[in-house]
């Protein structure tokens, strides 16, 4: 009788976080973005309303690459910077 556990077996399949989680990100596949974005927070006296098309650009990179759920930029407060988007949806 064998008690060795084979943990080899099962795979791990990645899947999207939920909804409300803000992994890390852990490759720095989105570095460059948060870093100009924490610029411009310094450079403004961290003033989050002048940054926030470097916000938006951070936020586009976690989705697209699967470190937050997409969601439409409109609902994420990004409406007038969506650049006639959401016209187009109406």
């Amino acid at each position: 009788m064998s008690t060795a556990m084979n943990f080899g077996t099962k795979s791990f399949q990645p899947r999207p976080p939920d909804k409300g989680s803000f992994p890390l990100d852990h490759l720095g596949e989105c570095k460059s973005f948060k870093e100009k974005f924490m610029k411009c927070l310094h450079n403004n006296n961290f003033e989050n309303a002048l940054c926030r098309k470097e916000s938006k650009e951070y936020l586009e990179c976690r989705m697209e690459r699967k470190l937050m759920l997409q969601e439409p930029l409109e609902k994420l407060g990004f409406g007038d910077l969506t650049s006639g988007k959401s016209e187009a949806k109406k």
